[in-house]
């Protein structure tokens, strides 16, 4: 067995608020789960389709301080339009972490912050990106 991740988590400190911004942002299917636990189930796509789903779930302390270094896995998402994505999330609340750069010949990344500070990458394929 391969060692490739299979599910991702987003804390929230409020979930319904975090899923109605990832539903508009990605177009993502959230839905909250009927198990035991206060949890929502994240679709970023088609069964079948290249990418992973994950979960959300109500933070467990205090969000993550501006200006501190970055303590946690960061997803980055595949998008078609890097400058319209990042415009979007900002639209919708977020804000920019890190502006769109050039990854040499794979394409251009940019980071975000979402609602509640949580860094999310967003990368638009581009081999000619320098």
């Amino acid at each position: 067995m391969s060692s490739r991740p299979v599910h991702f988590e987003i804390h929230a400190v409020d979930p319904e608020r975090m899923a109605a911004f990832y539903s508009e942002l990605f177009g993502w299917t959230i839905q909250k789960w009927e198990g035991p636990m206060e949890y929502w189930m994240v679709m970023t796509g088609a069964e079948g389709e290249l990418g992973i789903n994950g979960g959300l779930m109500r933070r467990m302390g205090a969000a993550p301080a501006d200006g501190a270094p970055v303590s946690a896995f960061v997803c980055t998402v595949g998008v078609e339009d890097c400058d319209a994505s990042v415009a979007k999330a900002v639209a919708l609340g977020g804000s920019v972490a890190m502006p769109k750069g050039p990854i040499p010949g794979m394409g251009w990344l940019a980071y975000i912050k979402d609602l509640d500070g949580n860094i999310l990458g967003m990368m638009q394929p581009d081999e000619a990106a320098a």
